[in-house]
């Protein structure tokens, strides 16, 4: 009992739970990144496609073709007061959740069926999977390839013909999306430039005969350019459009898809084990590089990446200096006092102030005020249309630094306070000013401190979402916050973040199954950035760190 006692004295038992909470903790990180790595990395890998006998509740039995989305164990009396009638006299019964696909043609993706509904099961080496643009995946058997609405090719021929003809539509679809976004996108640019140019000579009293002809002049070439654009946008779209392939699909009828809104198409129970791991790579590229499609339920999510990344640098660029000055004026030269303690007691409790009050202010502050006056002071002829006065990257950015300022003066000047008075006296004594101390000295050293800050800030800007809701972020933005386009950074538009298409995709899908992978897969990237951002940090910090380790030694 004695050695109980002086044990619980020593300290140890502490330290052991100490230590085996941090390691449950860690478990239970891993356990919940692996959970969501299997779950959204396993979205990307070819299935294979299920064809049975599916028995009807009266009797007559309908061929059943999808993949096998999940499966659970019911109560067999639940099913039972259901309205479900089998024979299996087991107390749970398999009840498969399949994804049947072409929702235009049978209203619904997915199909609930219990096991004993189910029969003859195999796996036909010929079933279709079709990756729309449109209206999900259609799963089915390959009849006929078309050209302008006759048979060209079936048979074996016709999946030759298939890939050849897909290939050349695919080539088209990016010249039409070149056109569309880049060509036309830059002249309609340019023309409400000309607009607005016009307008601010209009509001100045400047606009005489040639300016008015010489901007008539310059909007005449823009609309020449933009009419031959649109000549050759409707050549391509004519010649996309002319093939298209017949699908007899599920219940045997035979439906023509346009090759135009056909993104891949493939055989997975065909596929070797290295096919399946080529599709995977490139569904895996494609989520990562590609625009979302479908209500972001398909495709990929490079412009939330971009904007996830692009809002928590310039939030760190805005964050970073305020909030360095902030602690270095606070111990460096407030008179200590109840202020200068009163002042730190608030910044303290501004760390704890929920994200959407942040989000509030921001859109009556930054977004209404402080915009709306920019553009009465400096867009006058963009009015009534608001340039700034609207939510956009930039009132995001300062929102989230403004959430994330206390961090970074708390980690800041508990770094200034850590420098040794003998540092700062041998600086004096050898005729430095004080601000030349500062600038030279201390700030230096108390650099990785400032690190430790931006790393805290970071994590917590690039999770955040609510105050985004309301002051930039959407579930489309139409173009890019960066672009070829003078001044080329736009801090006034839109933007898509990652957190906001977890909460689109997961909670406002018009197609809650099928999106549900992606919110996993989502979730999973949106980890891989806030600690590649961290990592990158992080080195920077180890190398300050070391650079002026002999100083406060």
């Amino acid at each position: 009992m004695k050695d109980i006692k002086e044990w619980f004295r020593s300290g140890s038992p502490w330290v052991w739970l100490s230590g085996g909470a941090v390691s449950i903790s860690v478990l239970a990180v891993i356990g919940l990144l692996l959970l969501i790595a299997m779950r959204g990395l396993g979205h990307f890998w070819p299935a294979a496609v299920l064809q049975a006998e599916w028995i009807q509740s009266d009797g007559s039995t309908k061929r059943l073709i999808g993949e096998i989305h999940d499966v659970e164990q019911v109560a067999a009396g639940r099913l039972r007061q259901a309205g479900i009638n089998f024979d299996d006299k087991q107390l749970t019964i398999t009840r498969y959740v399949i994804k049947t696909g072409n929702r235009d043609v049978q209203g619904a993706d997915f199909a609930s069926i219990i096991g004993p509904h189910i029969r003859n099961k195999t796996y036909p080496a010929d079933i279709m999977v079709f990756e729309r643009r449109e209206w999900g995946d259609l799963y089915g058997y390959l009849k006929e390839v078309r050209t302008d609405g006759q048979a060209v090719a079936a048979g074996a021929a016709a999946h030759v013909q298939l890939a050849e003809r897909l290939q050349g539509v695919m080539t088209l679809f990016d010249q039409i999306r070149d056109v569309e976004k880049n060509a036309i996108g830059e002249i309609n640019y340019n023309i409400e430039r000309l607009r607005l140019k016009e307008r601010s000579l209009e509001l100045e009293n400047k606009l005489g005969a040639e300016q008015q002809a010489e901007l008539a002049q310059q909007r005449q070439a823009l609309q020449k350019d933009y009419a031959g654009l649109q000549q050759k946008l409707s050549d391509l779209h004519a010649a996309i459009e002319r093939d298209s392939v017949t699908v007899e699909v599920m219940g045997g009828q035979v439906v023509e898809v346009p090759l135009a809104k056909v993104v891949r198409h493939y055989q997975p129970n065909a596929m070797s084990w290295l096919d399946k791991m080529v599709f995977y790579v490139s569904k895996l590229w494609e989520f990562v590089s590609d625009e979302p499609r479908e209500a972001n339920t398909e495709g990929g999510i490079f412009p939330a990446i971009f904007g996830t990344v692009m809002l928590v640098i310039l939030m760190a660029i805005i964050v970073t200096p305020f909030g360095v000055i902030a602690a270095v004026y606070l111990r460096e030269y407030a008179k200590q006092g109840p202020l200068t303690r009163t002042i730190r007691v608030a910044v303290n409790n501004l760390a704890g102030v929920p994200a959407i009050v942040y989000g509030v202010f921001g859109l009556g502050f930054f977004v209404y005020f402080l915009g709306g006056n920019i553009d009465s002071l400096f867009f006058p002829e963009s009015s009534p249309t608001p340039v700034f006065g609207t939510p956009g990257i930039l009132w995001s950015a300062l929102t989230l630094a403004l959430l994330t300022l206390p961090v970074v003066i708390v980690s800041t000047e508990e770094g200034l306070a850590r420098i040794p008075r003998s540092i700062r006296e041998g600086s004096l004594a050898l005729g430095a000013t004080k601000a030349e101390t500062l600038w030279r000295t201390v700030l230096p050293m108390a650099s990785p401190a400032m690190m430790t800050g931006l790393i805290l800030a970071v994590a917590r800007a690039a999770g955040e979402v609510a105050p985004l809701m309301l002051v930039g972020v959407v579930k489309l933005a139409p173009s890019l916050p960066l672009d070829g386009n003078f001044p080329f950074l736009h801090a006034e538009r839109k933007f898509m973040h990652l957190g906001f298409h977890i909460y689109d995709v997961g909670f406002q899908s018009p197609n809650v199954e099928a999106a549900r992978p992606l919110v996993y897969a989502t979730a999973l990237l949106l980890v891989i950035v806030i600690v590649t951002l961290n990592l990158a940090a992080i080195s920077i910090r180890n190398r300050l760190r070391e650079k002026y380790r002999t100083l406060e030694s």
